[in-house]
């Protein structure tokens, strides 16, 4: 597998080694010891997917103090993906990367603990699916307004399908402090 280290420190894009012929691919979408070597620690406790329409956005979300960490990846279809760093006391806080993952290029993000994440599905459809390095914790929840206008994330959707939760976030500028990770070194 090609790991490549993202503007955001920590941020991983990861290419797995796809074998392929006339039947179709295989590919590991993880193994523990590989990962490992590349930085990315779990355990993992919980795997998740979801499905959703073209134009729909989710995020951008993190847990706070119950960080998650997330190796993503999209199942079918395709999906524009962005790690947002939110580390109060990170020099690149504010900062994010977008990566497009598909079923097509069969790529991976790794967003450590810290990160918010979100994306927008640019085919169809897209199946999305990620493991987490904590389980969910509904009390933990922290968001940040998936268009907050001073982080600039050229979302390429024209007309965006976001829940009302998603919606109701605050701008980074606004979100309590307290309630984000702190950067640690």
């Amino acid at each position: 597998m090609k790991v490549t280290q993202t503007t955001l420190p920590g941020v991983l894009l990861i290419e797995p080694q796809v074998f392929g012929d006339s039947r179709g691919f295989f590919l590991e979408t993880f193994s523990a010891k590989r990962y490992e070597e590349a930085g990315i620690r779990g355990p993992f406790v919980q795997d998740n997917m979801s499905r959703s329409a073209k134009g729909i956005v989710r995020g951008l979300h993190l847990q706070s103090p119950n960080a998650q960490g997330k190796l993503v990846w999209v199942v079918q279809g395709a999906v524009l993906d962005v790690a947002l760093d939110v580390r109060v006391g990170s020099p690149t806080f504010g900062k994010w990367v977008a990566e497009e993952l598909s079923e097509d290029n069969k790529r991976q993000l790794w967003i450590p603990p810290g990160f918010a994440h979100g994306f927008a599905v640019t085919s169809e459809s897209a199946v999305f699916a990620y493991k987490c390095t904590e389980y969910y914790a509904p009390k933990d929840e922290v968001g940040v307004l998936w268009n907050d206008p001073e982080l600039g994330i050229p979302w390429p959707v024209i007309e965006a399908v976001v829940s009302p939760k998603d919606r109701a976030h605050p701008r980074l500028k606004d979100v309590d402090q307290a309630r984000l990770p702190r950067y640690v070194r």
